[in-house]
């Protein structure tokens, strides 16, 4: 209590100053003062607003005001030199009515390109730290008349009330990636407001129904979707994915229900506490590895203007070094930058209670300035020990378009947990009957303890995939031999070709009941195993009926049924929804699948392998089936937590022996993906039993038992 008066008496102390705070100087007949520089951006505070921005290299820099929309500034403001301290620049503007204006910048200095010097100051200006980013609040609309990137000053006063953080074990997750836009934007999706944060909202009750407890929502930064405008055979594509930010602080407004003037993030907050209130973890997929500006042909808008040099890697004659594949490559272990990241970062996290990030293509996070890798590079030290940060969980794409590949060797500070690219690709391999696999497949299963030391990683360092945005659906995996990415406008070759998807001997859709009944087995195989295994497992959106992409395996541009999510298969694959709910659940009431829980009482160890007789983990080349058991102790009630993974990736019938179980302890079926419908999973005591430690695996089938 005596600490929360006195924190109470500073807050009045401080808003007293503010209060006190009286104009020195008239720009332009507007009254003006220094202003606040430590807080980059806008900041409003009674009676006027405080603009602060920094330039190392800049010789002068003016202040723009707009009327809202409007093309040309009605005020022009010149920070005097005596408003600079070092290279910031800070000024309060008095009697600005915040809802009225937009503002922007122009910034004076060297033209020297060779050096990497490219200031312009004919260009407006987006400030790198704006909270929110006019022009384009409608999507796939950009404003007539050479609209050009504002800012606009947001208060932030939501009230999260006496909400606390969720705090869920990262292995205890279970992680669901979706798209904003897509996943309501189908006219089958029953929302009010479809494609919007309050669309997604609107499917909250779906999602906890589902049993998911995190959603990693792919970019909600401002980005430009009109970047790669185009039309490609009658149908417009648009950088639909996001992953082209525009400004790192500010929420994309055209994922808004409602233009939120002044008040831009309202209903993305209202979102995140209301998953929260249901239990779920937000995650942002965050891109911190380039922008929408480009390379020399590219955008003009921000951050070229303000320090050209400094904001990007360039190479030693001035151009851009291209790590993103995306044109430029954000230069993240400056200190200005990893400065600036490292401030966005906690911004999200205490504005917005985010409960994570997932670094898009983090490996480049980890390179110097001059591209190199470096082995201890102080962006992601960083990040790993920020105390506002302490809490929230990093999660690193490990590789790079660069070339650089650092799964299960990223630099972790034992913080940092990775998108096991290994995990898909062996599993992947493995569960279509590829020879050679199964080894890798067990070691995925188990933990990746050869990429991540439990002591070293902790339990949580591997986060488990078979599919994401970037890829295949699960659906199309099993589907499709071949990438069908024609209606991207690059004669299929764009996407990855190598995708390790079989699709069960028809390509495409089929009538065939056969071949259909086998894509489905294999789809629960996947879910099976991903939701059986150590580490955290993420599935994409849709994969739960059975979503398609129609084959297309890299939609970044398809705004349109290729990407929405078809809610009518909901009901067309009922079974397999109902099939990763169960697996959901199962996942959830088995504390071994997830990590060691203690010694169990029957002796057998924590985790072991075997094959098609017990206690034999080693596997040849050709060998298509491997078991898994995970033995443990139950926290409520007492006992031993005993599951055994039975997998046959062989198109051939297989008897499997079981080990054998101590007293009276039997081993009963809780899953059989070889059965149909609902009878592949059994709920209660009255599982299957299985008599004499026998088990016959169907071919291509996964067996889930229980030792009770």
């Amino acid at each position: 209590m005596k600490e929360d008066r006195i924190e109470e008496r500073v807050l009045e102390e401080e808003r007293a100053a503010v209060k006190e705070l009286v104009p020195l100087d008239v720009i332009e007949g507007f009254q003006v003062r220094p202003g606040f520089y430590r807080d980059y951006g806008a900041v409003a505070i009674p009676g006027g607003v405080s603009f602060t921005v920094h330039s190392n290299q800049a010789v002068s820099v003016e202040l723009l005001l707009f009327h809202r929309m409007e093309k040309e500034p009605y005020a022009v403001l010149k920070f005097p030199e005596k408003y600079r301290i070092g290279n910031v620049y800070s000024m309060i503007v008095f009697g600005l009515d915040i809802t009225s204006f937009e503002y922007a910048y122009r910034v004076d200095g060297p033209y020297r390109p060779e050096e990497g010097l490219i200031f312009d100051s004919s260009r407006y200006l987006l400030d790198p730290y704006a909270r929110a980013v006019t022009g384009q609040s409608r999507w796939g609309e950009r404003p007539a008349g050479g609209y050009q990137y504002r800012a606009r000053v947001v208060v932030d006063d939501f009230d999260w009330g006496d909400m606390k953080q969720l705090l869920i074990p990262m292995e205890d997750l279970i992680i669901y990636e979706l798209h904003v836009r897509g996943f309501t934007r189908h006219e089958s999706s029953g929302v009010c407001c479809p494609g919007t944060f309050e669309g997604l909202k609107e499917k909250i009750p779906y999602l906890k129904e589902l049993g998911i407890n995190a959603v990693e929502l792919m970019p909600i930064f401002e980005f430009d979707e009109m970047r790669d405008d185009r039309v490609v055979n009658g149908e417009r594509l648009l950088d639909y994915w996001g992953y082209n930010p525009v400004c790192f602080f500010a929420p994309n407004t055209s994922y808004t229900a409602a233009i939120e003037y002044n008040r831009e993030g309202t209903e993305l907050k209202s979102l995140i506490r209301r998953m929260h209130e249901n239990g779920i973890e937000v995650i942002l997929d965050v891109v911190f590895n380039h922008t929408a500006e480009g390379n020399e042909q590219g955008n003009f808008f921000s951050f070229k203007g303000f320090d050209n040099n400094i904001y990007y890697m360039l190479t030693p004659d001035g151009k851009y070094y291209n790590f993103s594949g995306c044109g430029n490559t954000l230069n993240c272990n400056h200190p200005i930058v990893q400065q600036m990241i490292l401030e966005c970062l906690r911004y999200w996290v205490i504005e917005y209670r985010v409960n994570g990030f997932r670094f898009d293509l983090a490996s480049i996070l980890g390179r110097n300035e001059d591209g190199s890798p470096m082995s201890k590079p102080p962006l992601l030290q960083s990040l790993a020990f920020d105390p506002v940060l302490g809490r929230v969980k990093l999660i690193a794409e490990a590789w790079d378009a660069g070339g650089l590949y650092q799964v299960g060797s990223f630099p972790a500070w034992s913080r940092w947990a990775e998108w096991n690219g290994k995990y898909r690709d062996d599993l992947r391999c493995f569960l279509k009957g590829d020879a050679g696999f199964a080894d890798a497949a067990a070691k995925r299963i188990t933990g990746s303890i050869d990429l991540y030391d439990p002591e070293q990683r902790g339990e949580g360092a591997s986060v488990n995939f078979i599919t994401c945005h970037d890829g295949f659906t699960l659906y199309d995996l099993y589907s499709y031999n071949q990438k069908h990415n024609e209606k991207n406008g690059w004669n299929n070759t764009d996407g990855e070709s190598h995708n390790n998807s079989w699709n069960c001997g028809t390509e495409g859709e089929t009538e065939d009941k056969e071949t259909e009944r086998l894509r489905r087995k294999l789809i629960k195989n996947a879910c099976a195993i991903l939701l059986c295994s150590r580490g955290t497992p993420m599935f994409l959106a849709g994969d739960e009926f059975c979503n398609t992409q129609f084959g297309n395996n890299n939609p970044y541009c398809q705004d349109n049924l290729i990407s929405w999510l078809d809610w009518g298969r909901l009901e067309r694959y009922a079974d397999i929804y109902e099939f990763f709910r169960f697996m959901i659940e199962f996942r959830k009431e088995h504390g071994v699948l997830r990590r060691n829980t203690g010694a169990a009482l029957c002796g057998f160890p924590s985790v072991s392998r075997h094959g098609t007789v017990p206690w034999n983990g080693t596997y040849d080349y050709y060998t298509r089936v491997i078991g898994i058991l995970f033995a443990g102790r139950k926290e409520n009630p007492e006992g031993d937590d005993v599951v055994y993974l039975a997998v046959n990736a062989y198109w051939e019938t297989v008897e499997l022996e079981l080990p054998k179980l101590p007293g009276v302890m039997k081993w009963r079926i809780a899953v059989n993906t070889a059965a149909e419908g609902s009878a592949c999973f059994t709920k209660d005591r009255n599982r299957q039993m299985v008599i004499e430690e026998k088990l016959r695996l169907e071919p291509r089938s996964v067996v889930i038992l229980l030792a009770e």
